[in-house]
């Protein structure tokens, strides 16, 4: 693919998956039975109900000049801790939505990239490839949207793990992450997100059988 267009190109894949992301937490969290995000519109694959301009464009932007790991998210869906009926594991639940929605977008195509080849004959060869290109991007940046998401600090979706799993007696450690979260995640991007990409290399390997294609 054109070094030109790669960045923009990305920058889209990434904004299609944070949709997809966040309308995962409100479906996850209206299954358990909090319809915040239906009364509010978030669930709705309209990117413009979703985007948030540091996290969805300009910050994805940034780290494609400076070629880092491409990362993002979208605005939270909002929903109501108090209305899900499991009240402990509830937050985790919807927490955990997002990465998964993202996760299984990374199988499907990178499932793609591993069986289709099989039928490239059936296809001209240049419009293969670029298809091929496309769904080894997704599936790329997606198991990095995944990985991302599940560092447990707030307002990640890992930190709702974490703070469903931490004992009582911990709820410092919370307050603390809830405090300074925004800091403590801008520190992590700049300095620690590449130590993620050789996990995601090594899951893409292991979903597709090959080494990213661009």
């Amino acid at each position: 693919m054109n070094n030109a267009i790669q960045p923009i190109f990305e920058i889209l894949i990434i904004v299609f998956s944070v949709v997809i992301h966040e309308v995962a937490h409100g479906y996850a969290a209206l299954w358990l039975g909090d319809r915040t995000a239906k009364y509010a519109g978030r669930l709705t694959l309209n990117p413009i109900s979703h985007l948030d301009p540091f996290g969805s464009v300009l910050l994805p932007a940034i780290l494609a000049f400076l070629h880092l790991p491409i990362i993002g998210w979208a605005k939270p869906v909002p929903y109501n801790p108090y209305n899900l009926k499991n009240q402990k594991w509830g937050p985790a639940i919807v927490g955990a939505a997002g990465p998964a929605a993202n996760l299984s977008l990374a199988l499907a195509f990178g499932l793609f990239v591993r069986f289709v080849p099989a039928l490239q004959n059936d296809f001209a060869g240049t419009f293969f490839f670029n298809f091929l290109t496309i769904a080894s991007t997704i599936a790329l940046l997606n198991l990095m949207l995944a990985l991302f998401n599940l560092v447990p600090i707030p307002p990640l979706d890992g930190s709702k793990v974490l703070f469903a799993l931490l004992p009582y007696q911990w709820h410092g450690v919370e307050n603390f992450l809830t405090q300074y979260g925004f800091f403590l995640l801008l520190f992590f991007i700049f300095f620690f997100s590449d130590l993620l990409f050789p996990i995601v290399l090594f899951l893409f390997h292991l979903i597709t059988g090959s080494a990213p294609i661009f």
